[in-house]
């Protein structure tokens, strides 16, 4: 079986997007990266320096989480049209690794990687939800990452996510798909 990473850019534990995507995990074995327990620093673009991208905080322990894995779950509410910004620095810092020599292969080892979108909001997000998901397709696509797809959810007050029975039922056919391997 092939190994999953779920990283977390939720805000609120056991919040709707948390929930939907233990709909999705449900029975599979997982490595949760919550990112809202680690300290990642915003970029300061500093690629034409000689000091580079250095930064004192968790950045890399969370990138070398993820390296070993082979599908990575992106999972973020929907804030304001967009991912979380926990989840927005992140992706932000992967400038970083790309220049980083510790990282010599970083862009290469991400492009062996699929990745999965799960994301929860108000505002009619099947719709409104779309551009992130774009914007994410655009990621993946720079960074040679296959997209397995992606799951948009309705839900604001905590435990909304599970009246949405679309994404409910999205959820169930991605963890089936995780079970039998398919999906891997």
């Amino acid at each position: 079986m092939k190994k999953i990473a779920v990283i977390d850019g939720g805000t609120r534990p056991n919040g709707n997007t948390a929930l939907l995507t233990e709909k999705v995990i449900d029975g599979i074995p997982v490595d949760t990266i919550l990112l809202r327990e680690y300290t990642i620093l915003p970029i300061m673009d500093m690629r034409h320096t000689l000091e580079g991208f250095q930064k004192e905080d968790d950045y890399n322990s969370i990138v070398d989480r993820i390296l070993p894995h082979d599908i990575l779950i992106f999972s973020t509410p929907i804030y304001w049209y967009s991912m979380s910004g926990l989840m927005k620095n992140f992706i932000d810092r992967w400038s970083h690794s790309l220049r980083d020599s510790s990282y010599p292969d970083f862009k290469a080892k991400m492009a062996t990687k699929k990745a999965y979108v799960l994301a929860v909001g108000g505002d009619n997000p099947p719709i409104k939800g779309i551009p992130m998901i774009q914007q994410f397709q655009h990621i993946f696509d720079f960074m040679g990452i296959e997209f397995g797809g992606y799951i948009l959810g309705n839900g604001n007050k905590p435990g909304d996510i599970l009246e949405d029975k679309n994404a409910i039922f999205a959820a169930a056919q991605l963890n089936k798909e995780f079970l039998k391997g398919v999906g891997t």
